[in-house]
């Protein structure tokens, strides 16, 4: 997958799991729970929406780290889903 395949996919899953966010106004560097409003049960749904549709886990630990969009990708790229 390249970049953008896989910030769509991360998008995708972030408005399923929160879905009063607007796909079209996300951007990739803002905070997921400060200007998305996710909390930690939206935060552990969406890294299990990402394992289902992309095959890569994300340990807890990390996924703390992860704190946007940008974030989620850059991890994504190098851990199994990039080019």
């Amino acid at each position: 997958m390249n970049r953008q395949e896989i910030r769509d996919a991360v998008i995708d899953e972030l408005v399923n799991v929160a879905p009063d966010i607007d796909r079209a106004e996300v951007e990739d560097e803002k905070s997921l729970r400060d200007e998305y409003d996710l909390d930690s049960m939206d935060s552990v749904n969406l890294a299990i929406a990402i394992h289902r549709r992309l095959g890569v886990s994300i340990p807890d630990s990390e996924f703390a780290r992860l704190q946007s969009v940008q974030d989620l990708v850059n991890y994504l790229q190098t851990h199994g889903c990039g080019e």
